[in-house]
């Protein structure tokens, strides 16, 4: 069977038919990949460092004859792994650059029978047509509000509603304060969280608008990516004007059942924004068992913050709204009737 060369277009329209193989090293994968894509790697880290070494200290022909001594006793460990990860399916092959590795895998795999598919300029490829969407003019309807206010709940029921919405927190698997990574895995790096939400761009064209929450640039330990972070916040946002019992109930529902030791490490890493005080009267609600008060204390730190941020936005296009309902199915409803009737809601933002 012949080899497919195929351009990131063609690569992307095939991706929901095949297995998607990256060759590169472990390391490679685990710092960005292709979303959905599984791992084969042509070499470990220790192997491709030695053939690096050898191309750059010595000669490209150096580095070959070492890489094929490293690969030669592994192909039929290369083609039973491949069988594992895709059975019979279509594969489709891509490696940093769309070079030696993926070209060499894509031979044996084609020899043992299955169908292959090449992506041409590797995972640099993939890497420049998600920045070029993150460049494109996507239309947010943006949700804002203090933390507490159930933002993230309120896009998933807008999901449910059938609206287009794109969760960033779930995508960085944090929540965005010194409290939000309690219980969750761990945060993928910045570059992968770039993949993930290219992805999620892909699955949408700039003709639809999207809903999404308003966040800083960065969540937890990663960053959104600058551009598609600059329409984010010159775009109109509706704010969510929750009662602080409520925000507080929330919270508690949210973190009331971590263990002690990871809510006083979070309080711990805003000490010197809290102050001694604050942080002691935090530590002493969580040793009497009051998880209301310790979110109270959290909140007023957190409020001061937030409104301190909105005033640094243009007011022109920032709308109260207040929140009379915590029931997330109906909440969504009001809320698309807000935007559908509001007369701004058309307004284009230049970037």
């Amino acid at each position: 069977m012949a080899i497919q060369q195929l351009d990131i277009t063609s690569f992307l329209a095939q991706r929901g038919e095949a297995v998607v193989l990256d060759v590169r090293s472990p390391t490679e994968y685990v710092l960005g990949h292709i979303p959905g894509a599984l791992s084969l790697p042509l070499f470990i880290d220790a192997e491709r460092a030695k053939v690096g070494t050898a191309y750059k200290q010595v000669s490209p022909e150096k580095a070959l004859q070492i890489g094929l001594e490293i690969v030669g006793p592994k192909l039929n460990a290369y083609i039973a792994e491949a069988r594992r990860l895709a059975g019979d399916q279509p594969v489709l092959l891509y490696c940093w650059r769309g070079g030696q590795r993926s070209a060499s895998m894509a031979w044996l795999l084609d020899l043992a029978g299955f169908k292959v598919g090449l992506l041409q300029g590797g995972y640099k490829s993939w890497r420049g047509a998600i920045d070029e969407l993150f460049r494109q003019p996507w239309t947010f309807r943006v949700i804002g509000g203090k933390t507490g206010s159930g933002k993230t709940h309120l896009l998933h029921a807008l999901a449910q509603a059938g609206e287009k919405t794109i969760d960033l927190e779930g995508l960085a698997l944090h929540r965005g304060s010194s409290f939000g990574g309690i219980a969750l895995e761990t945060q993928p790096t910045t570059e992968h969280f770039a993949n993930l939400l290219g992805d999620k761009l892909l699955q949408n064209t700039i003709d639809n608008y999207l809903w999404i929450e308003d966040e800083s640039r960065m969540i937890g330990t990663v960053n959104i990516p600058a551009h598609f972070h600059h329409r984010l916040r010159q775009a109109p946002l509706l704010v969510l004007d929750v009662p602080l019992k409520d925000r507080i109930k929330r919270l508690v529902g949210e973190y009331g059942q971590a263990p002690d030791a990871l809510l006083r490490a979070a309080f711990e890493r805003i000490r010197k924004k809290l102050g001694g005080q604050q942080l002691k009267a935090a530590f002493d609600a969580l040793d009497q068992d009051d998880r209301a008060a310790a979110a109270a204390i959290a909140l007023a730190y957190y409020d001061k913050a937030y409104n301190y941020d909105l005033a640094a936005k243009n007011t022109d296009h920032i709308w109260k709204y207040d929140v009379e309902t915590q029931y997330m199915p109906e909440l969504a409803l009001e809320i698309i009737q807000f935007f559908n009737t509001h007369p701004t809601h058309t307004w284009t933002i230049n970037v």
